[in-house]
């Protein structure tokens, strides 16, 4: 298993560090040198573990760590990587939503190792929270954002979103909409099915320059990444 690690450290020698040791192990890292880049980064693009320095300019990591479990990446491990060595230091990263904690010095064996565990343990979250692009949907705990925005959804209108996230990028077609909604009853008129598109188009859509629940006319909807 690959794994895509978002590096946010300001420390240029500790990044090239870590970043090179990744590389030779083959999993992939995006680096960021500051904390406002790193906030969006870990917004804008899926990765298997966040490593997270806690003194950064811009915004330090205690901040990033706190949005991003009220975002939609309730589940991306988080390693907060500091010379922060107190007990104290320590209680404040976790109750920020850390998932691990490692002070420097360090050995890049001991990071290497820590990240692979919790990589292994996210991949048992992965499908239960589905994400298309910048929408996330957590099945479990039924909560639906577009990068931070909170979309409240009827029901029905979330079995017909899981139906399309799931799908995506393919089509879902009419038929497979109405069974994810309503089962082996649907409906006699295609009018109900309508109406759940256009709740679901609105929540999703509206303000939005660019739009992801889309109609591939006389076969279905679809729901893609804006820059698909």
């Amino acid at each position: 298993m690959i794994v895509r690690v978002l590096l946010i450290e300001d420390h240029q020698d500790i990044a090239e560090n870590v970043g090179e040791y990744l590389e030779q192990h083959r999993e992939i890292v995006d680096y960021a040198a500051n904390g406002v880049l790193g906030l969006h980064l870990a917004v804008v693009n899926p990765y298997d573990v966040i490593v997270l320095d806690l003194t950064l300019p811009g915004l330090d990591g205690l901040a990033i760590s706190a949005r991003l479990r009220s975002s939609g990446l309730r589940y991306t491990p988080i390693l907060m990587l500091t010379s922060r060595d107190t007990l104290r230091d320590k209680l404040a990263g976790f109750d920020a939503g850390a998932d691990d904690y490692l002070t420097k010095p360090f050995a890049l064996d001991e990071l290497y190792a820590r990240l692979k565990v919790l990589a292994r343990r996210a991949g048992a979250m992965t499908d239960r929270v589905l994400s298309v692009g910048e929408l996330h949907f957590d099945t479990g705990t039924l909560l639906v954002r577009r990068r931070e925005r909170l979309i409240d959804l009827t029901p029905s209108v979330l079995k017909l979103l899981e139906a399309l996230m799931r799908a995506s990028p393919n089509v879902v077609s009419r038929a497979e909409a109405q069974h994810a909604i309503w089962g082996e009853n649907p409906p006699n008129s295609d009018a109900a099915l309508r109406l759940h598109i256009h709740a679901l188009r609105i929540a999703i859509d509206q303000g939005e320059a660019v739009k992801m629940l889309h109609t591939v006319h006389g076969i279905g909807y679809r729901i893609v990444e804006p820059d698909h």
